[in-house]
């Protein structure tokens, strides 16, 4: 009993310890990325980005943060006064559960999970569902508009999506994040499945509401979106949750298709494991910012027509053909 006691209390231990690096890690990668886009815009725009603020405006995401947080917290007259509070919340919810699994490194993983894959797709849903929530209870209607287009956005996308996944799950015969990770340790399936990999990232730049697919925000049409009404923290809080997304979906794809904590073709030149990941990871955040700072957003049914006439049959003929490959392989 004692052994049992001190073996459960050392899990968590470790739980508790994860969630609270998790936290931390979350708001200093977002305050990173934030700045980081900036000077991405910048060099591609020919222009320099936040300089004035700390050594190369180092410090900018920072006072950015403080500014919110000094904002007064507005809540419209007419608003759905819970949800409208509870949406910022919610949205930020799924954040957290995704880290429990990603696999930073062999032994930095904070639970591995033999359903780890499905519990990340499974709490995204609640981003689109928070997203809904505070266009509904904003009671404006360009908030509304805004937020029926991310939910039909992200239906759209989801399924060609998870039908890219489910050709690497096929060929690992498992969810659990690890056994995916190892089964490259010789060659990433990214060149053994470069059709699911690029469907994968231009999904979840969609999913992500990032240009060229961030109909959602097109603040050129709908103002800004479901988070018009959204003053102060509240909004900080939506821009929290898209910076933190888009590391996951890049950490996912680290994990899927490039090898995960793997060096390539099996070579680590003795660096360790989560240093490769995080390296592959931010490799693909950029690739996201190049996009959004390239290519001019989409019409919506453009976008539309894009996920279900091309992008879904295309995802489903390449898991026909990975299924047949593999029985009769």
């Amino acid at each position: 009993m004692m052994e049992a006691a001190a073996t459960s209390g050392a899990y968590w231990l470790r739980l508790i310890i994860g969630l609270v690096i998790v936290l931390i890690f979350s708001q200093l990668n977002a305050l990173f990325l934030v700045w980081l886009e900036r000077k991405v815009a910048g060099h591609i725009q020919v222009r320099l980005g936040p300089m004035e603020v700390g050594p190369h405006g180092l410090l900018q995401t920072i006072v950015d943060g403080i500014k919110l947080v000094g904002k007064e917290l507005i809540t419209p007259a007419r608003a759905d006064r819970i949800l409208f509070v509870i949406a910022p919340v919610l949205v930020f919810t799924p954040v957290l559960v995704a880290f429990l699994v990603l696999p930073f490194g062999p032994d930095l993983i904070i639970r591995d999970m033999n359903v780890g894959l499905l519990l990340i797709f499974a709490f995204s849903t609640f981003s689109v569902l928070a997203i809904l929530v505070g266009g509904w209870a904003s009671n404006n209607k360009y908030a509304l508009l805004g937020a029926i287009r991310s939910v039909a956005q992200a239906v759209a996308y989801e399924i060609p999506l998870l039908l890219s996944v489910m050709s690497v799950v096929l060929m690992v015969n498992s969810f659990r994040f690890s056994e995916l990770v190892m089964a490259q340790q010789r060659v990433w399936f990214v060149f053994l499945q470069p059709v699911a990999a690029l469907i994968y990232f231009i999904c979840a730049t969609a999913e992500t509401n990032r240009a060229p697919f961030d109909i959602p925000e097109a603040e050129s049409e709908l103002v800004a979106g479901f988070h018009t009404e959204y003053s102060g923290m509240r909004f900080g809080l939506f821009f929290l949750a898209e910076y933190t997304n888009m590391f996951i979906v890049c950490a996912v794809a680290t994990s899927l298709f490039f090898g995960g904590w793997h060096g390539p073709f099996g070579f680590s030149f003795k660096i360790p494991g989560v240093v490769w990941f995080l390296a592959k990871t931010y490799v693909l955040l950029y690739v996201l910012m190049w996009f959004r700072w390239t290519f001019p957003r989409v019409r919506f049914d453009q976008l539309m027509n894009f996920s279900w006439k091309v992008l879904i049959p295309l995802s489903m003929l390449n898991l026909v053909i990975t299924a047949l490959v593999l029985k009769l392989i």
